[in-house]
C-alpha cells in the first residue's frame, strides 16, 4: 500500500512538472515568434527558429523543453497506459530533434521550393511528432485505464487535431505556403499544447494511477472471539 501512494505522489510530481515544462515552452515559443518581423499569422510556425529569425535561439529552446514535458507525461502516464507513454514519448524526441535541426529561412518545403537536408529532418520530425501525438490521444480517447475526464478530453481534442492535421497536410502537398496553411498549423499547435496541459492537470488534481479502496484487516483476537461466541450459541 506504501508503494502505491509513493507511486501516485511520483505521477503528480511529474505530471506537475510536464505542465509546467509545456506551458513555459510554449509560452517561449509563441513569444519568439509574435516578436519575429511581420504578422505572427503568416508562414510556418518554424520560421521564427530559423537563423534569420531575431528570436532564433529561444524559440528552439523553447521547443526543447516543450518537448522535455512531453516527455514528463509520457513518465507520469507509463503505469496506466505504456502505449502512450511509448506515444508520447516518441513525440519528444522528434519533438526535441525539430527543435534542435531547424529549417533554414522560410522553411522551404517540396514540392514547390528547392530544400535542404536540414529542411527535410526538421520538416519530417514535427510531422512525425504531431502524428504520434494525436495516436496518444485517440489511445487515451479509447483505453479504460483512464478516467472518464481524461478520455473525453483526450477524444474531444483528438476529434479536432485529426482533420486540422489532414486538412494541413493537403494543403502542403497540394497549395504550399499560404494563410490557410499558417491558420490551420496555428489552430492544430494550440489545440495539441491545450491537451498536453490539460492531461498534465488532471494527472496532478488526479491521479491517474488507480489505487485500490483500502479495507482494514480484522483483528485475529476480534474474529476468533466472534467465532466462539457463535459456536456456544449453537
Amino acid at each position: 500500500m506504501l508503494l502505491r501512494i509513493m507511486e501516485s505522489h511520483a505521477v503528480r510530481l511529474r505530471g506537475a512538472t510536464a505542465g509546467l515544462a509545456i506551458l513555459a515552452g510554449a509560452g517561449v515559443m509563441l513569444g519568439a515568434l509574435v516578436a519575429a518581423p511581420g504578422s505572427w499569422l503568416l508562414g510556418y510556425v518554424s520560421e521564427a527558429g530559423t537563423a534569420a529569425a531575431p528570436w532564433a535561439s529561444a524559440y528552439r529552446w523553447g521547443l526543447i523543453v516543450l518537448s522535455v514535458g512531453v516527455a514528463l507525461l509520457a513518465l507520469a502516464l507509463r503505469p496506466q497506459s505504456r502505449p502512450v507513454a511509448a506515444l508520447l514519448g516518441g513525440t519528444a524526441v522528434f519533438g526535441a530533434t525539430s527543435g534542435t535541426v531547424p529549417c533554414t529561412n522560410r522553411c522551404p518545403l517540396p514540392p514547390f521550393e528547392p530544400t535542404t537536408a536540414s529542411d527535410v529532418v526538421h520538416s519530417a520530425a514535427s510531422i512525425a511528432g504531431m502524428v504520434l501525438l494525436a495516436g496518444a490521444m485517440l489511445l487515451v480517447a479509447a483505453s479504460a485505464a483512464f478516467r472518464p475526464a481524461a478520455r473525453r478530453l483526450a477524444g474531444v481534442h483528438a476529434a479536432l487535431t485529426v482533420p486540422l492535421g489532414g486538412a494541413l497536410g493537403l494543403i502542403m502537398l497540394f497549395v504550399g505556403r499560404g494563410p490557410a496553411g499558417a491558420i490551420l498549423e496555428r489552430i492544430m499547435l494550440a489545440v495539441a499544447v491545450s491537451w498536453l496541459i490539460g492531461t498534465s492537470t488532471l494527472t496532478l488534481l488526479r491521479s491517474s494511477v488507480r489505487l485500490p479502496p483500502w479495507m482494514p484487516q480484522p483483528n485475529p483476537s476480534s474474529t476468533g472471539s466472534r467465532s466462539s461466541n457463535a459456536a456456544s450459541r449453537n
